[in-house]
């Protein structure tokens, strides 16, 4: 993957004299007592990460650990005290006026957490505001702006106002506005914190759709760690204005760099979070079309199975023969097509362990996870589930 967005030691000190209070800092000097001797305040300090095109890149950290004040640093509504930022190899922080508003109209755009809708404009007004901005024409930004409500599934409010929608739709449209752009980088500043729990899953799926279909560089802000590792391909933990770790949400969880990583992921929901492709074991003893009932009960003996899924020669999914089948089977002569059971429980490797649950429950076989083109990836038994379940100090980690 190619590394879009990289952020190179950044620091950022509110204060008038930020740059004298950095060798604090480096000495090691607390958050609070600098505060309290010198008047100033450490957003950020030190911070690296290279952020890669197409990704859904999420910092999470408590409040006043710097992760609102870092996601300004990357379109300079905070100006770095010290350090880098480079977009696609260009250092934005040396940008001069025009570059700077180049790159906010053309290459990043950002959604807030209170929306910030304008109340005199209808839907598709406001999702227009910005190409009006940029000059374009009444037609050409209409049509945009059509597109991209359509997107966000808001078709037929084009002409209502801001009030006349739930919180949930108002954030559909300051996604939509941001898109409408078409930038190549999307920040997001906790933008589903304010809505309630329902809706809020609601809206985390559909940026997952969203994501899918334009593979955007997002950049995602967070406190919830639950969401933080639904929605991200990875994710940096920050603590009193520092990166304490960057990682996938597996990385994270198998192996904390810290114990204040490890304390942050304690009370984790694992079932919202892992999914099928993190749990799944591969796809031993896999019976071929072509083979007959003899090989199936050669093989289930080998391996000590009780069952074996077949397939046809591209290894798509046909169906799963028991012993006891296979054993009746070769009494009475028949051929492995007649002995296949075709009802087998299947789920896609991106499917959330909390949905695999009640199908591992309720199912006497394992279940397979299987491509868009039905090719095996692996099977998950039972076992595999409730494994996921229990973290490291076996403590079961599922809510409620």
């Amino acid at each position: 993957m190619t590394v879009k967005l990289k952020v190179e030691k950044v620091s950022k000190i509110f204060g008038p004299r930020p740059k004298k209070i950095i060798p604090m800092v480096e000495r090691g000097d607390e958050k609070t007592d600098i505060l309290e001797k010198t008047g100033h305040t450490v957003g950020v300090y030190n911070a690296s990460m290279d952020i890669m095109e197409g990704e859904t890149f999420v910092i999470m950290g408590l409040s006043g650990s710097g992760k609102s004040t870092l996601i300004r640093c990357l379109n300079l509504l905070n100006k770095p005290d010290a350090g880098a930022i480079y977009v696609d190899g260009e250092n934005i922080v040396e940008y001069n006026t025009q570059q700077l508003k180049q790159y906010r109209q053309q290459k990043i755009a950002m959604v807030f957490q209170h929306f910030g809708l304008f109340s005199h404009r209808t839907i598709l007004g406001n999702i227009e505001y910005g190409l009006e901005i940029k000059g374009l024409s009444k037609e050409e930004r209409r049509k945009i702006a059509q597109h991209h409500l359509e997107l966000v599934g808001l078709k037929g409010w084009e002409d209502k106002y801001p009030d006349e929608l739930s919180g949930g739709m108002q954030q559909r449209v300051g996604i939509a506005r941001a898109l409408a752009n078409d930038p190549d980088i999307l920040l997001m500043d906790e933008p589903f914190s304010a809505l309630d729990p329902l809706i809020r899953r609601e809206m985390q799926l559909e940026l997952i759709d969203i994501q899918n279909r334009l593979q955007k560089t997002i950049i995602f802000i967070t406190h919830d760690v639950n969401e933080a590792f639904k929605l991200g391909d990875r994710v940096a933990v920050m603590k009193d204005g520092k990166v304490e770790q960057v990682g996938t949400p597996e990385e994270i969880l198998e192996e904390p760099a810290n114990d204040y990583i490890s304390e942050f992921i304690r009370d984790i929901d694992r079932s919202k979070i892992l999914q099928a492709e993190h749990i799944m074991s591969r796809p031993y003893g896999l019976l071929s079309m072509k083979d007959g009932l003899n090989v199936a009960v050669k093989m289930m003996r080998e391996h000590g199975m009780s069952s074996v899924f077949v397939t046809d020669r591209q290894r798509h999914l046909r169906g799963i023969v028991t012993i006891d089948d296979a054993i009746e089977g070769i009494k009475q002569k028949k051929p492995l097509e007649e002995v296949i059971l075709p009802v087998v429980n299947t789920v896609k490797p991106d499917a959330y362990v909390q949905d695999i649950i009640p199908k591992a429950l309720e199912s006497k076989y394992p279940i397979v996870v299987v491509d868009d083109d039905n090719h095996i990836k692996g099977i998950i038994l039972r076992v595999h589930v409730l494994a996921s379940l229990i973290d490291d100090n076996g403590d079961n980690s599922v809510e409620g």
